[in-house]
């Protein structure tokens, strides 16, 4: 799991077809990465969306779900043409649900797109 929460984080796609060409690469290193931590984190979500971890608790031990979620936001609505399902779904309940995990979510995606004017500048 350490080996694929490091690979995610180095993961930078500038458009959605290189997410869905990772996803449909069925076998390789990267796809195990990439279906490893966001099923982890839609597993949590779902704990926390039933009830089984307090949403608070939740949220003072976790912060990588938000920067996943926010990092791969500006490819949500062509994910979801192509792939018939929202990404993340149970992970956008969750923050959607939660004002804490909602404010910390958009602080987040302040940060993400401030990146990558940055690197789109450089």
């Amino acid at each position: 799991m350490r080996a694929a929460r490091t690979w995610i984080s180095t993961f930078h796609p500038v458009s959605c077809d290189e997410i869905i060409a990772l996803q449909r690469n069925m076998g390789s290193v990267e796809n195990g990465y990439w279906r490893q931590v966001l099923t982890y984190w839609e597993m949590a979500a779902a704990f926390v969306l039933h009830g089984v971890l307090d949403p608070d608790l939740f949220l003072d031990c976790n912060g990588e779900f938000i920067f996943i979620y926010a990092k791969f936001t500006p490819f949500f609505e062509e994910y979801e043409k192509i792939i018939g399902q929202p990404f993340m779904r149970q992970t956008g309940k969750m923050i959607e649900t939660h004002p804490a995990m909602k404010d910390r979510y958009n602080y987040m995606l302040g940060m993400m797109e401030a990146r990558r004017k940055r690197e789109a500048s450089a």
